[in-house]
């Protein structure tokens, strides 16, 4: 059996004796609930918080602990296991895939960066922002990112 404990004052959940990310649904958004659902998993596998052949929430507690349709929740799941990100054991639920960390890493490089990347490169041109501008800004955002990681915030 599993529990979910809501922590009011650290916005995280706690299963299977391990903390994982709370997830804020946005029902305005124009990316479809079942995406967002299948992005939180992916983000929780790259922290680590759902290690590799470890069981994962099913549609069910997904759409409970979100107050959502179980196939909406199901629909999430399906592109993991289409994506070989995640495993089905016939009877006993959705696990991790051995490689499930990796097709992520190397899914987010290749396409959310690339598309970001790009995106950004013509708002520079747009905006008249040379090479080394853009280079210098980029390493400036970096900086700041990793001083408020060694100072605990995220």
């Amino acid at each position: 059996m599993f529990y979910y404990i809501l922590h009011y004052n650290t916005n995280a959940l706690t299963f299977n004796e391990r903390r994982i990310t709370k997830l804020n649904l946005n029902a305005d958004s124009t990316k479809p609930i079942y995406i967002q659902i299948a992005e939180w998993i992916e983000n929780e596998i790259i922290a680590e918080r759902f290690l590799s052949d470890e069981k994962v929430n099913s549609q069910y507690q997904l759409a409970d602990l979100f107050n959502i349709n179980p196939a909406t929740a199901a629909k999430g799941l399906t592109i993991l296991v289409e994506e070989q990100i995640l495993y089905k054991k016939r009877g006993l639920g959705m696990f991790v895939a051995p490689e499930g960390k990796s097709i992520i890493l190397e899914k987010r490089r290749n396409e959310t960066l690339t598309r970001m990347a790009m995106e950004l490169v013509l708002e520079a041109r747009r905006l008249s922002v040379t090479e080394d501008e853009l280079i210098n800004l980029i390493k400036q955002e970096n900086k700041k990112c990793e001083e408020e990681q060694n100072n605990g915030g995220n």
